[in-house]
């Protein structure tokens, strides 16, 4: 399992993205994956997901699972 937190969610739509621990790249997170509601999640929630590559090729968030807030770890600024 991987681990990052909540970029964003939009709850009106359904999806967001997750910013995963082992970066570089943003993962795409639909609400169907989400083990919580959605009206629970929000930005900087530390989260534990499946990642699953997609047949075109992008990878997308599966099983996600929110975590304790104690578990969130502070990550450098990206610029």
């Amino acid at each position: 399992m991987a681990h990052g937190e909540i970029l964003w969610f939009d709850m009106e739509r359904g999806f967001g993205f997750i910013r995963p621990d082992m970066g570089p790249k943003d993962v795409f997170v639909h609400a169907s994956a989400l083990v919580a509601e959605p009206d629970h999640i929000v930005p900087g929630d530390p989260v534990e997901f499946e990642l699953i590559q997609t047949r075109d090729g992008r990878l997308t968030a599966q099983r996600v699972m929110p975590l304790a807030r104690e578990r969130r770890r502070k990550r450098p600024a990206r610029g």
